[in-house]
């Protein structure tokens, strides 16, 4: 499989679908806490025509990475959506990713915003297997998950029903392999797509209580 390839395809599937949206649909909540999905789809762009250094000034401006880039998405996400879904399908053969990542991290992130703009819309796309194990190669197996885990992660067993995989020892998580790649990436909305013991190790890990 070419990373790149896959990476371009699904940029430009989320520029088709991003293009055609109302916008009460832009206005409606990611599943990013801060994010609508018209801001999701302006972090997209804006790993796209972004510069490394911007992300630094960001996130030594506000205190933090992750308020750094809300405040870089906000402000991207002020442009006409025609403009973002321009850059978005103009380059999406881009190869530009973060220092030390390979092509994978950068299918990882397109794939999971790709989630978190589509399902509160009720959107699915069908993921084939060698872009899903990618992902999951990413989450579980990289040596990028450093970048990605959480201690919350640890002592589960997570089983995709649709896809013969598995990862991890302990209470398990199964359930279709989109909603395994949303909880272990911190979407509590996807544990409710869940089955096992470790639905509720992991709802009491992210804060949320037994319920």
């Amino acid at each position: 499989m070419n990373v790149f390839d896959r990476v371009a395809e699904e940029r430009r599937a989320l520029a088709d679908l991003i293009a055609g949206l109302s916008e009460e649909q832009l206005r409606t909540p990611s599943l990013v806490p801060t994010w609508t999905v018209r801001d999701v789809a302006a972090h997209l762009v804006l790993g796209l025509d972004g510069s490394i250094g911007s992300f630094l000034w960001a996130a030594l401006t506000t205190g933090s990475l992750d308020k750094g880039t809300d405040k870089l998405t906000w402000e991207r996400a002020k442009r006409p959506v025609p403009d973002l879904v321009a850059v978005l399908r103009g380059q999406a053969a881009s190869r530009v990713r973060p220092p030390g990542a390979g092509p994978e991290v950068v299918l990882t992130e397109v794939v999971v915003h790709g989630l978190d703009l589509r399902r509160p819309l009720g959107i699915v796309r069908a993921l084939d297997e060698e872009v899903l194990r990618a992902v999951l190669g990413v989450l579980f197996d990289s040596p990028a998950r450093q970048f990605l885990k959480k201690p919350w992660r640890e002592g589960l067993r997570f089983e995709a029903t649709d896809l013969a995989w598995s990862h991890g020892e302990g209470p398990v998580l199964k359930g279709p392999v989109q909603s395994l790649i949303l909880a272990v990436t911190g979407r509590v909305v996807a544990l409710a797509d869940l089955q096992g013991d470790g639905v509720a190790v992991l709802r009491q890990r992210f804060g949320q209580g037994q319920g």
